[in-house]
Formats: C-alpha cells, structure tokens, sequence
C-alpha cells in the first residue's frame, strides 16, 4: 500500500498552500490505491523522531511505497508515473521531455514565485527592494512558460503529464495575485489544469483532512 506522510494539522494561515496537494493530486489522476497519513504539525510531530527517521530534512509531504521511503516532489512525482505509467509517456524522448519539465517547474519557474508568495503573505518581514527584484524575475519566467504553451495545452506533450501538474502547482502560489494577466497561454493553462476532477477531488479530500473551509483553499 502506497501512504502519503501529510499534514493532518497545520496552521490555518497555510491551509491550501501545502505541498502535500500536489502528490494527492498525482494520487488521484493516476488511480493508484493509497492512504493518507497525518502529522500534527502544530503539535510537534513533524520535528519528532518517528517524522526525522522518515523524512531528511522534516518536510511534508513524504511517500511510502513498500520498501521504498521518498522526500521531494519531483521525485515522488516521476516515482508514481513510473509505477502507474500514467502522467508521462512511454517512449524515451516524450519521457526525458516530461522530467525536463518537471524539474523546470520546481528550480526554474518556482525559483522567484516561492519567496514572493512568502513575502507578500508576510512570512519574510519587510520587502523593501527584494519585492521588485522577485517581481520581475518571476514576469521572466512566465514570458519562457507562455512562450514555450504557444499553441500547445500541455508543456511537455500532448497529453496532461506529472510536468503540468507541478507547474499548475506552482503557478497556484500566484492565483491570487495579477501577475499571469499578461500572459494569456498561461492563464489559458493554469484553468485547462485547475479545472480537471481529480484536482477537484483533492481539494475535497484535503479540507475534509484538515477541516478547512473548502472554499478558502481554491
């Protein structure tokens, strides 16, 4: 059986922006049977030593898969395709393309949108300079993601693969935001990916986990 290590309490002030959506996400496009395991973080558990003997560097989400214990998204990610075939193509060069992307998603394009999120939910104190600097490096990235789905639905291949999951992801972190206004391949992208069931789905399965209100975590 297949245990996703999630968050089984957070603070409220996260609900929505945890990373242990994105696996559920893969979790439920794929069909794969799979529990749920929850942490009380605001209670400790993470920093225990049941969660350290997981998890190198104590963060959520962690995946268990028979004898196999994975940290960090991509890698839970490309482990789940592999096990399921489903997310990524079959063929070598269709794969190779999925992994590029999947890895862009985390380093290139969620390099700028990470500490921005975190500076303008107030968790990095004053922005001062730094806020303009991240503004704009994120506008560049978004000019090569919009660049890169000219005509296209998906950023890989044809299909919706892990690569678009991650990347729709990441581009979350900007949804309440303006900053995909000027980019229309984009936004066209980010509601082809929100809009799918399974995204849906987890959204459900996670505010009932975490007793949010469903509606403030879209």
């Amino acid at each position: 059986m297949i245990t996703l290590h999630a968050f089984g309490r957070v603070h409220p002030f996260v609900h929505g922006e945890t990373r242990d959506l994105r696996i559920q996400w893969a979790l439920e496009e794929m069909g794969l049977p799979y529990a749920v395991r929850g942490w009380d973080h605001t209670g400790g558990e993470t920093t225990g030593p049941a969660f350290s003997a997981i998890s190198p560097f104590n963060q959520i989400p962690i995946l268990t898969d028979g004898d196999v214990t994975l940290s960090e998204s991509a890698a839970i990610l490309i482990h789940l395709a592999e096990k399921s075939g489903k997310l990524i193509p079959a063929d070598a060069d269709g794969r190779a393309h999925v992994i590029q992307w999947t890895l862009a998603a985390l380093s290139t394009v969620e390099g700028p949108i990470q500490p921005l999120k975190l500076m303008d939910m107030g968790a990095m104190g004053e922005p001062g300079e730094a806020r303009a600097f991240l503004t704009g490096w994120t506008h560049r990235v978004l000019d090569g993601v919009n660049r890169r789905l000219e005509g296209r639905d998906w950023i890989a291949a044809d299909d919706f693969t892990i690569a678009d999951l991650l990347l729709a992801s990441v581009l979350r972190q900007l949804r309440h935001t303006e900053l995909m206004d000027g980019y229309p391949n984009v936004k066209a992208f980010y509601a082809r990916a929100m809009a799918r069931p399974a995204w849906k789905r987890t959204l459900d399965l996670y505010a009932e986990r975490l007793g949010a209100h469903r509606a403030k975590i879209e």
